[in-house]
Formats: structure tokens, sequence, C-alpha cells
């Protein structure tokens, strides 16, 4: 026991009690000496407990950095170690993109309706059936492909408008129609013209003009549609040919022909006026037909006389002389002039006598 200065007779409590940190135990002794509560800061005796595991960024790190290599705890952006050999990274880095690269440029899925144009370096090398196809990667080899099953259609005029066309008979008809067309050669459709879909459009107008230029009006309202149908997808196909276009025209569909709007009301009197004309013609067609036919059957019944005649000329003139006196004396009035000798008409039916009446018999018996 101490004893304090000044009082030598009391003890020192300071200096009996142990020394003793702010948790209540002894500094010296670390965390799990002497009693009391312990300091939560403190580091276990041990090691930490439930410590988590580096993860596979810190091991990769780790052996990016070798075995010598690396800073020290501190060093590095945001605590985390500096890898010492910071081109390695980049090589892996560069690997990966180029790997990426040559898969992605190098193998192609063509479709079952698709056909894919290969070039190299601009140059025209084949063409791809479907499935997937290996071409060297890009830039050296480029691939383009095409859906040849995808009908398009163009129509005409495009939206609303109104598409004016001179027929062959010098009428004007406001005609929309539409064509329909398909790839038939990738090839000669990728290199050949620079602006396809406007190249079939400027060929099918083309066409449609030359050939309503040589119809009537009222074939091109009428009965004429399909043949007009017909020929202006024959002449667009044939001038898509000569470009080496590489399209197959499908068909062409009018879809409305009338007159311009501005002169309907007179379009409607000329067709009531033609519509006339042509029921008067057909008046007169029947009409000529009629006094033909006559004409036919008197003079095959001229013929057969006349054949009847050669076999018996003197009988033939006779009956012919007494059928023709018929005729005229049945239409006039005759007087008969008798000469001596000449039994008179007697009208047979007319003297025919009638039974007479029966008479009364006479009375019997005088008178008184």
């Amino acid at each position: 026991m101490t004893t304090l200065p000044g009082d030598p007779a009391r003890p020192s409590i300071l200096a009996a009690e142990p020394t003793k940190g702010p948790w209540g135990n002894d500094p010296d002794q670390g965390a799990g000496g002497g009693a009391g509560p312990r300091n939560p800061w403190a580091q276990p005796p041990g090691g930490r407990r439930g410590a988590a595991k580096p993860s596979a960024l810190d091991e990769f790190l780790k052996r990016t950095r070798g075995p010598g290599g690396g800073g020290g705890a501190g060093g590095g952006f945001g605590g985390f170690p500096t890898p010492a050999n910071p081109r390695a990274l980049w090589a892996i880095g560069i690997g990966l993109l180029i790997a990426a690269w040559l898969v992605l440029t190098s193998f192609h899925q063509i479709g079952p309706q698709e056909r894919g144009v290969i070039t190299y370096f601009g140059r025209y090398a084949g063409t791809l059936a479907p499935g997937i196809q290996l071409t060297p990667p890009a830039p050296i080899a480029s691939v383009r492909k095409y859906d040849v099953s995808r009908v398009r259609t163009e129509n005409f005029p495009r939206g609303d408008g109104v598409n004016l066309t001179l027929t062959g008979d010098q009428n004007i008809v406001d005609l929309t129609y539409s064509v329909q067309w398909n790839i038939a050669e990738p090839r000669d459709y990728a290199f050949q013209l620079a602006r396809p879909e406007e190249t079939v459009r400027a060929a099918a107008e083309s066409a449609m003009r030359a050939v309503i230029a040589t119809t009537t009006l009222d074939q091109a309202l009428g009965s004429g549609r399909t043949t007009i149908e017909g020929r202006v997808a024959e002449q667009t196909q044939a001038l898509l040919n000569s470009y080496r276009a590489g399209v197959r025209i499908q068909g062409v569909s009018i879809n409305r022909a009338a007159a311009p709007q501005q002169i309907v009301e007179d379009f409607n009197k000329v067709t009531v006026a033609q519509q006339e004309a042509v029921a008067e013609v057909n008046r007169a067609r029947a009409y000529a037909q009629q006094v033909v036919s006559k004409a036919r059957g008197e003079a095959g019944a001229f013929d057969r006389v006349y054949a009847e005649y050669k076999l018996a000329p003197e009988v033939t003139r006779r009956r012919m002389y007494y059928e023709t006196m018929e005729k005229v004396l049945a239409r006039s009035d005759k007087t008969v002039i008798e000469q001596s000798g000449v039994v008179p008409y007697l009208p047979l039916g007319q003297n025919r006598r009638a039974p007479e009446p029966a008479q009364p018999a006479p009375a019997t018996g005088g008178t008184r």
C-alpha cells in the first residue's frame, strides 16, 4: 500500500486500484484480458470472424500484379490496389473485342426467303443461299440481304392525287392503278440500278401511257381493262429486262378509270349520246338484215322457177302467164263480152233449185 504525501495515515485508493481503460479493462491486456466490457472496435483474438472472401475481380487483379507486384494498402484510386502491369489488361480487352468483331462479321444468318449478296472490298463475289454462312470478316467482306419473296406495290399516283392520261381517240381519262413486283435477281438489283424503286415506277408509268395512247376511251373505261393490264405488264417487264434491273413484274391492276371531275357532266352527256347512237345503229342493222333476208328468199324462189323453166319452157311460160293474169284480174273490175255460140256462164251453185214448199190438200165435198 502507498500513502499520499501530506496524509501519512490515509492510504491512497487510486494507487491501490489497477489502472483501467474507458471500457473497464487494462489497455495493456488487449481485448481479451481482464474483466468488464470489451472494446467494440478492438480486433478479437485470432483475427476477424466471418470475414468476406476475396471476389473474382480481386483474384484477377492479384494475378495481374504477379507475385512481387502491387503497392501498399493505401495506394491506387479509391483505395483499390493499382496493378503493376496495365498493358496486360489492355491486351486482354482488345483481344476480346477482336474476337467479338470476327464472330459478328464472319457468320451470317440468311433466312429462308432471303438471299445474301457478298462483296470483297466492294467487288461482287457471290450470292449466299439460306442458312448460316461463313465469310471473311469486315472490312474484307460485306454481305447485303434481300428478301426475294416479298411482293412490293407501287401505287399511281401516290396518295389521292389525279393522274390524267390521254387516250387514242383524244379523250382524257383519270386513271389510278398499281404495279406489284419483287426481286428476281439480287445481284442485278444490287449493282445495276442506283434507285431500283424509282426505276420501276418510271418504267410502269411510261408503259401505261404508251398503252393508253393506243386505246379508245370506251376500252379504257369498260371491256378493255384486262387487255390493257396485260400489255402494260409485258411492256414494263421488257423495259426492266433491258436495264438488267433484276425485277419481276407480278401484275398490274387498274383501280379506277373515270372522266376528270371538272367535265363529269359533259362527259355523261357524251356517254348518253354515244349510247343512243349505238342503239340506232343496232336498229338499222336489224332492219337491213330483214330486208336482205327477204331479198335472198325471193332470189331463191326465182332461181327455182328458172330451173323449172329450163326444163319445159312453153309450159312454164303459160303457167306463169295464167298465174300473173289471175293476180291482176283478181284486183280489177271485169267485163265479159260474149260471142255467138258461147255458152253463157252458168252459176251452178245459184241455179240449183230449192225444194218447193208443200201445198195444202184440196178440200173435199161440195158447197151447199
